[in-house]
């Protein structure tokens, strides 16, 4: 090996041409010309709701009412749902319409600690298809930040 450092070949251009853009007509497959559009296939997948979920399973009718009751109750201090705060743990029904919300709040010096538990019991019971309605407020794991949806986050300006 020697100390003389490697040589780069440097070549100058003065101009180089535009590459050719691309047109429908350049299309190869003229097979289906003659053919109607076929509809995207995925079109109303989305929209479509699962068959045979029991009703008190993710994606059930009780199950997704009490979600969407949760999500109209907002924070006092934060202008954000509880269930997209991350203040929600955890939901179960029962196939007899028995709600139990698992929940904590963001302080346990929270102003609302006292009221908001029975506002959710209100709430929750009110659902169509709800017999009873339960709340449970726990401080284990606490609520940070990193609980939230990324909704919740964009509305606060943190994304």
């Amino acid at each position: 090996m020697s100390d003389e450092p490697e040589k780069i070949a440097v070549e100058e251009v003065n101009s180089v041409d535009q590459p050719r853009r691309a047109r429908v007509d350049d299309v190869v497959d003229q097979a289906d010309a003659g053919t109607p559009h076929k509809p995207d296939y995925l079109e109303g997948f989305l929209k479509e709701v699962p068959q045979g979920i029991a009703p008190g399973e993710p994606g059930g009718v009780l199950y997704e009412g009490v979600i969407a009751a949760l999500r109209e109750i907002y924070d006092p201090e934060i202008p954000v749902n509880i269930y997209d705060l991350g203040l929600i743990y955890g939901v179960d029904v029962s196939s007899d319409g028995d709600a139990k919300v698992t929940m904590t709040l963001t302080t346990p010096h929270c102003p609302v600690a006292e009221s908001m538990p029975g506002e959710v019991e209100l709430r929750i019971g009110a659902v169509p298809g709800i017999r009873d309605a339960e709340v449970a407020i726990v401080w284990d794991p606490p609520w940070d930040p990193s609980k939230m949806s990324d909704d919740a986050k964009l509305e606060l300006g943190m994304l």
